[in-house]
């Protein structure tokens, strides 16, 4: 399937001087571009009228069904300017896959994944003076779809949405260096359960989510560690990130079991792990089990992965009943090892053997 993009510019897209500024200190989330991506859908008509269109405000009936409903997602990625100057995408592909088994969990429409890329294409090489140039910066790009037919039925999906991509220029997530964080583990609140939406990137996770991490804040850590929905013990995400543990030379994530989101950074990480001389492995781990591994020596380092953060490591761990230390507290070295790996791919300053690097322009 094959679109053709309306491409209206917009005449009130910030100046050099404006964008510069931005650029200077973009924080994550807080900017975005001047265009974005349209494209809309019906039942009789399929996808159709995909356009790059000035960005702004959107005109939404308030019956409209994703105000009620939730029937809504969305996708995360990021475009690089790389050493050489061209600016590439990281495993677009894969996130255009993710997007539409994400569709299928929420009754909603596949977008083809050529059209899904094509969108991102458009977008970033139109706004391309947005992709920043500062070591370490990107362009995050949120793809996303929502259910706008009107009307408070609640006993079918939509009949009509709206697929959309708007871009961000984002800083470093560690400004000031890399910082372990403290995590909390929650066994008060679930973030998913078998047969629901965990492995989903839908908005309801997210918004079910702020609770516990509120409460995470409240007792002194940085994010919330989500334990099972049957027992609370054993270990499955933190925040929105996977985990990893590493056990010498070998990393363990709790496997996909459906409640979990399957990251595309954590797939990346298990398929570079033999070319970093790691073993690596699906499995399951208690809370129990994580304290006990720390306390031996046998668990030497713990890291979240995720697209906003690339790697994250956990310093200190904290429950209603326990509290312990990973390692000394500070970034371990398989962590610093597979976080510059990845970020070497992404940025061009290292091979690229999986061909995972998409370049746009």
């Amino acid at each position: 399937m094959t679109l053709s993009f309306d491409v209206q510019l917009s005449d009130r897209a910030r100046t050099a001087a404006e964008r510069d500024q931005i650029l200077a200190a973009p924080g994550f989330g807080q900017h975005f571009t001047d265009h974005m991506i349209s494209i809309d859908f019906t039942e009789e008509l399929g996808w159709h009228n995909a356009r790059l269109e000035p960005y702004g405000p959107l005109t939404l009936d308030p019956a409209t069904s994703v105000f009620h409903y939730a029937q809504e997602l969305f996708e995360g990625l990021k475009a690089y300017r790389q050493s050489n100057g061209s600016i590439v995408a990281f495993r677009p592909y894969a996130n255009a896959a993710r997007f539409n088994k994400s569709c299928a969990r929420m009754a909603m429409p596949e977008v083809p994944e050529e059209t899904f890329v094509e969108a991102l294409e458009l977008l970033v090489q139109t706004d391309r003076d947005w992709v920043p140039t500062t070591e370490g910066h990107s362009l995050y790009l949120r793809p996303f779809i929502i259910a706008t037919q009107v009307g408070l039925g609640v006993n079918y999906p939509s009949k009509q949405y709206r697929f959309m991509v708007i871009a961000s220029p984002a800083a470093s997530y560690f400004a000031g260096g890399i910082k372990p964080v403290s995590v909390w583990l929650s066994t008060e609140y679930t973030r998913a359960a078998p047969g629901g939406t965990g492995a989903a990137k839908c908005g309801g996770n997210y918004a079910a989510a702020f609770v516990a991490q509120r409460q995470a804040v409240e007792q002194g850590c940085d994010q919330v560690v989500w334990l099972d929905s049957n027992e609370h013990r054993y270990v499955e995400e933190m925040g929105g990130m996977n985990l990893f543990f590493v056990f010498g030379n070998k990393l363990m994530t709790p496997s996909l079991t459906g409640t979990l989101l399957p990251g595309i950074t954590r797939d990346s990480i298990l398929n570079l792990a033999a070319e970093l001389g790691l073993e690596a492995e699906e499995g399951r781990l208690s809370i129990e089990e994580w304290q006990a591994g720390c306390e031996s020596g046998e668990l030497t380092e713990v890291f979240a992965c995720g697209t906003a953060a690339v790697v994250t490591p956990v310093g200190t761990v904290k429950g209603a009943d326990r509290a312990w230390v990973v390692g000394d507290g500070t970034p371990g070295e398989v962590t610093m090892r597979v976080r510059e790996e990845l970020l070497g791919i992404q940025y061009g300053t290292r091979p690229d053997h999986h061909s995972w690097v998409h370049k746009i322009a």
